[in-house]
């Protein structure tokens, strides 16, 4: 049964000469989402912008035919079935090309989005002039259950910081379309989309951001960060794809495994804090 969510009425958006013009193209890739994509949908329509949403199905073996037929009716709703199996990578790709918007933001199909997180991101690409926007985020159980931990990001995001991993994560980001297609996503085998913030940022400086949970993040083991010795070797594949040598990946490498020690040891001296301070209570 997939998850809830109503908002399948009325979109508002921009008419020019009888046709619709979306500000923001929402790319949603959908592979075995049934119980999910539906809230994720939802929570893309009650933005208070301008938008179409572009659902990617990518030949799961769960049938999407029964969450679209409920957004048959909204003209802001717009479906695709891949020929084959292409990964995620690939149907953002196709997402990205067929998108009408200045502006796209990716959307997993089993994450959802606060409302006005798109408003909030916009206001502060035109403060900043830069071509990215990300968000925090706020972790959720794989049942769809709010856990309260939220990973918060800087305000400014450079090139260099992005070297030491990953902080912009895929379903927070709101980007130039044309941007995107400068820029599309490749080698699924590492972690794509870091791959596209770093060339991004290499060309452009730095990436602005939204430190506020916008974005609630559905936790999966079955997911490319879920197994951390698999999603470390893939981030050292990522700076080989970059071009980076052999000396400057492993050294990237090493302030990433660093960067990353230091997160969980701040996590875990701040839940023995907690602890302590729950006995003396």
């Amino acid at each position: 049964m997939a998850e809830d969510g109503g908002n399948k009425g009325k979109q508002e958006r921009k008419e020019v000469k009888g046709a619709f013009m979306p500000l923001v193209s929402v790319v949603i890739p959908a592979y075995n989402c049934s119980r999910t994509l539906g809230k994720a949908i939802d929570s893309a329509l009650a933005q208070d912008i301008p938008l179409e949403v572009l659902v990617l199905d990518d030949c799961g073996a769960e049938s999407l035919a029964e969450i679209i037929e409920g957004y048959r009716v909204n003209p802001a709703v717009r479906y695709v079935k891949n020929e084959r199996n292409l990964g995620a990578c690939a149907s953002r790709n196709i997402g990205v090309e067929m998108a009408k918007g200045k502006y796209v933001a990716f959307l997993d199909a089993d994450d959802w989005w606060e409302k006005g997180k798109l408003q909030k991101q916009l206001q502060r690409i035109q403060e900043t002039g830069t071509v990215l926007c990300t968000t925090a985020r706020e972790l959720v159980t794989p049942d769809g259950r709010l856990t309260g931990r939220v990973i918060p990001v800087t305000e400014k995001i450079t090139y260099r910081q992005m070297l030491r991993g990953n902080c912009i994560n895929c379903s927070a980001v709101l980007l130039r379309r044309e941007t995107a297609q400068e820029f599309p996503m490749c080698h699924e085998d590492s972690h794509e989309d870091y791959i596209a913030w770093l060339k991004i940022l290499k060309k452009y400086g730095e990436a602005c951001a939204v430190n506020e949970p916008l974005l609630k993040y559905r936790l999966s083991s079955s997911g490319k960060s879920g197994n951390k010795l698999k999603s470390a070797g893939m981030t050292f594949k990522v700076y080989r794809y970059m071009g980076f040598g052999i000396v400057k990946s492993v050294g990237c490498f090493l302030g990433y495994a660093c960067h990353g020690l230091g997160k969980y040891a701040g996590a875990h001296l701040r839940g023995l804090r907690k602890g302590e301070k729950n006995g003396r209570s």
